[in-house]
């Protein structure tokens, strides 16, 4: 199934493997426009609205029962395409927003918060899902659900959750007027945490750069 055909009009627009992959599509065509940098003050609401438009497709997926491909074999996609560029351009949008504190399983208590890259998060949810969309474009519809669903449960729907939240988080505390404490140094190479509350570097700059453009009034 080539580009030109992804949307064929024999295809039922019915169908769970169509819907899907429109969603995924749009996830992947929405953010790497993003990524451009042409709009950075609007970068964070609108990676927040695409990444909770993808995780309504995620959960159609976690939903659905499972799906069991054609082959016992997965068929080799091809080349991973590149997403470096991605990843760096979303850190230059990001900065000072992209570090943020992230707990792997609210169900295992006494886990330690640690830090986490939004930018490294969209790279490899985008990896993900560029993997699904090539056995997809191949004509593979089964292959490529069995693979979006097993990487939600198994990866990109555990971390487009917690960007989500770290998204939402930012566009919180600007509308609120609510100026976060500097990050301090820290990084996500950084081992001794402990279980301190984390506090990420925004202020003032995440005030004129990304409070500005959404016509809020900035951090005096």
């Amino acid at each position: 199934m080539s580009d030109a055909t992804l949307h064929a009009t024999t295809q039922n627009p019915d169908d769970f493997a169509v819907q899907i992959a429109d969603q995924v599509e749009s996830f992947l065509v929405a953010v790497t426009e993003v990524a451009r940098g042409d709009e950075p003050g609007s970068a964070v609401p609108f990676l927040l609205l695409e990444v909770s438009q993808l995780l309504l497709a995620g959960g159609r997926l976690g939903a659905h029962e499972d799906f069991v491909p054609d082959e016992r074999y997965e068929p080799d996609p091809g080349p991973e395409p590149d997403v470096d560029g991605l990843r760096e351009n979303f850190a230059r949008l990001l900065d000072p927003v992209d570090v943020y504190s992230e707990v792997f399983d609210p169900y295992e208590p006494r886990k330690a918060p640690v830090p986490a890259r939004i930018s490294d998060d969209l790279a490899d949810i985008i990896t993900d899902l560029r993997h699904g969309m090539a056995h997809y474009r191949a004509g593979r519809a089964t292959e490529a659900l069995w693979w979006w669903q097993f990487s939600y449960f198994s990866n990109w729907g555990a971390t487009a959750s917690a960007v989500l939240r770290a998204l939402q988080s930012v566009l919180i505390h600007v509308r609120l007027n609510q100026p976060l404490e500097e990050l301090d140094g820290l990084d996500t190479d950084q081992a001794d945490i402990g279980d301190e509350t984390l506090e990420f570097e925004a202020g003032r700059v995440m005030a004129q750069e990304i409070g500005a453009p959404l016509g809020i009034r900035p951090v005096k």
